[in-house]
């Protein structure tokens, strides 16, 4: 029998309970139980999912002994203090991203890290899927030529001020909510750091969050930029741009688990689209793999997808963001 990670799940938002099925599919994975600050949502969220154990605070599942890892989707605010509750009680973390709201929390993270020995990992489930596998490997192949420029659009609508994404005090906005999958994957896909960032931020006159970033990442090799809005008509899109050719990913981020997934490559021979190839990637569940991929991890105690040391190059380019947009300059992210 394959011997499997048990998890426990902190709370009952939406993408916890998109995840923890996923993660019950998992080969390496079990879900023991689940944990909200209310026990009847707890107890509904545990007969709903099948899973034998619930309680009714978060402290509660760290004590646990059964539960080999959690998974921390919490507002985002309280991603870096409940991780590290979880980590110094010998736990596991797969933490919804982003882990952190800036790159100083992230370096507390791997203090604790190093101190427990514990594994702690971003959950950018895009990461491990093999839709951005296979768009890195023909990049790398040269498919495109030589890749000279990066463009994203993610953006979704949601002006609710009681929504949890456009509260300043948990960590919402675009950048934070959205535009962190087009920073993180420019970075996968070409493997470097941007030298310099100069960004742009509108912000919610009554919630104060930014509804609308973009930014330009002037990365050694190339240059990409993107858009992030949560008050935009709902759309997703990432492009590559070689001296030969064209990539473009149909559904980057929300990749769907029942249907294949679609790559376009274009070599710009027609402007109407004629000559374009159209690689179809099988239906796969991004959660599911992530889960397992991090389960497999503890497990043979091996390397993990995403490195602490990724995410806080990851949170430094967030942080400079944050201040091209408010000193109207160009800002050099952190080194680490």
């Amino acid at each position: 029998m394959t011997k499997k990670i048990r998890w426990g799940v902190w709370g009952t938002s939406k993408i916890a309970s998109k995840v923890i099925p996923a993660m019950q599919l998992g080969t390496y994975s079990e879900i023991s139980a689940v944990a909200s600050r209310d026990l009847e949502k707890a107890h509904q969220t545990a007969l709903d999912l099948n899973l034998p154990r619930f309680y009714g605070s978060y402290e509660e599942l760290i004590r646990d002994t059964e539960i080999d890892a959690i998974y921390n989707p919490l507002p985002n605010n309280l991603h870096v203090p409940w991780t590290i509750k979880a980590a110094e009680a010998g736990k596991h973390v797969l933490c919804e991203k982003p882990i952190a709201l800036n790159a100083e929390d992230v370096q507390k993270l791997i203090e604790t890290r190093d101190l427990t020995g514990i594994k702690i990992q971003e959950a950018f489930m895009v990461r491990t899927h093999p839709q951005w596998l296979m768009v890195r490997n023909l990049i790398e192949q040269g498919r495109i030529g030589k890749l000279q420029t990066i463009n994203g659009f993610f953006s979704y609508f949601n002006d609710d001020s009681a929504n949890i994404r456009n509260s300043m005090e948990t960590g919402g906005g675009a950048l934070f909510d959205i535009g962190c999958y087009c920073i993180n994957i420019s970075r996968f896909i070409l493997g470097e750091e941007p030298k310099t960032v100069s960004a742009f931020i509108e912000r919610d006159s009554s919630t104060k969050i930014d509804k609308l970033t973009s930014a330009i990442l002037n990365f050694p090799s190339c240059c990409s930029t993107f858009t992030c809005g949560t008050q935009l008509v709902a759309y997703q899109r990432m492009q590559f741009f070689g001296t030969t050719g064209r990539i473009e990913v149909e559904i980057p981020f929300n990749i769907p688990v029942d249907r294949p997934t679609r790559i376009f490559i274009d070599d710009g021979s027609s402007l109407y689209g004629e000559t374009i190839q159209t690689i179809e990637v099988p239906a796969a569940n991004q959660y599911t793999i992530q889960c397992d991929v991090f389960s497999r991890a503890i497990l043979e105690n091996s390397e993990q997808a995403i490195s602490l040391e990724d995410s806080l190059k990851n949170m430094s380019v967030f942080d400079a963001v944050f201040r091209s947009a408010e000193s109207g300059k160009r800002e050099i992210p952190a080194r680490f």
